[in-house]
C-alpha cells in the first residue's frame, strides 16, 4: 500500500514512528451535510478531487463522500434531486487522528475498505485527508 502526500527526501512512507500529520493532504473542499448530491458533484468537478469532507451545521466533520460514491447513489433506481449527503453517509467515520501511525493507518484503511480517511484533531474539525495513491 502506498500512501500520497509524502513530504519531499522521505525514503519510506511505513517508516516506523511516521504519523499522519506527516503525510496527510490538507482538509480541501467541505461540504455541509445537507447539500445535495448534483451540487456535491459539482463542487467536486470545480476542485478536480476524488473526495469531498462533509461537515455538520456545527462545522465539525462527520465523513468523507467520493466520486464513486456519489455517482453510484445518483445511477440507482432511487435517485431524485432531493438526495442529500446526509441521506448516504450513513454511520459516522472512520477517522484518524494526525498523531496515528502510518502502520495503524494503513491497517485502518484495509480494515475498513476506504482509500481515504478524514483526519480531524479531538474536537472533530477537519485537519485534512489521508489518502491512497490513485
Amino acid at each position: 500500500m502506498t500512501l500520497v502526500q509524502m513530504k519531499p527526501g522521505s525514503a519510506d512512507a511505513t517508516a516506523a514512528g511516521r504519523t499522519v500529520a506527516e503525510a496527510m493532504e490538507t482538509a480541501g473542499p467541505q461540504v455541509c451535510d445537507y447539500m445535495t448530491v448534483e451540487v456535491a458533484l459539482s463542487v467536486m468537478a470545480s476542485a478536480r478531487t476524488r473526495h469531498l469532507l462533509v461537515c455538520d451545521d456545527r462545522g465539525l466533520c462527520i465523513g468523507l463522500v467520493t466520486h464513486a460514491r456519489l455517482a453510484a447513489v445518483r445511477e440507482s433506481s432511487a435517485y431524485s434531486d432531493r438526495v442529500r449527503l446526509r441521506d448516504i453517509l450513513g454511520d459516522r467515520g472512520p477517522f484518524t487522528s494526525p498523531l496515528t501511525t502510518m502502520a495503524e493507518a494503513g491497517h485502518m484503511m484495509r480494515h475498513s475498505h476506504v482509500d481515504a480517511l478524514p483526519v480531524v484533531d479531538e474536537h472533530g474539525s477537519a485537519l485534512g485527508v489521508l489518502a491512497l495513491a490513485g
